[in-house]
């Protein structure tokens, strides 16, 4: 059930997350944005009903979450949307860890949903999506 709720968390953080892409991000990738705002919005009610399936309470979505950066243009709107992406993929991937069956399935679906998602943002691809143990790109230039 934690792995479940922690992928509602996730589901919950980015539709909140494509709010903000799809106030900044250009004409072009409107439609992008848009595809995958729906995509989450689903997953997310999916996973309510399943949450409420085995018996618990769905985590609620918060009013508000951080951004990991500042969203100021169509560019780092971009940078969030693959950042989301590959948050919600890390946790798809503890899903399916932790599930078996028809569970297991629908979240390694969903596991390779967001790291497609992932690679159209971001333009290139990683070994292995959704595993914390790969080697991942920044999703923000190191401070000097």
């Amino acid at each position: 059930m934690k792995a479940l709720q922690a992928a509602l968390s996730a589901e919950h953080a980015a539709v909140y997350g494509y709010g903000v892409v799809g106030g900044k991000i250009a004409e072009a990738r409107r439609d992008e944005a848009r595809t995958a705002y729906d995509a989450h919005r689903a997953r997310r009610d999916e996973l309510v009903r399943a949450v409420r399936d085995l018996g618990g309470r769905p985590e609620a979505s918060a009013a508000a979450y951080a951004l990991p950066f500042a969203v100021k243009d169509s560019a780092t709107a971009v940078r969030l949307a693959a950042e989301l992406e590959e948050r919600v993929a890390g946790v798809y991937s503890d899903l399916v860890r932790a599930s078996s069956g028809d569970r297991r399935r629908t979240a390694a679906e969903a596991l390779r949903e967001a790291a497609v998602r992932a690679v159209r943002w971001r333009g290139e691809s990683v070994a292995f999506p959704g595993l914390a143990e790969r080697a991942a790109t920044p999703s923000a230039p190191p401070q000097t």
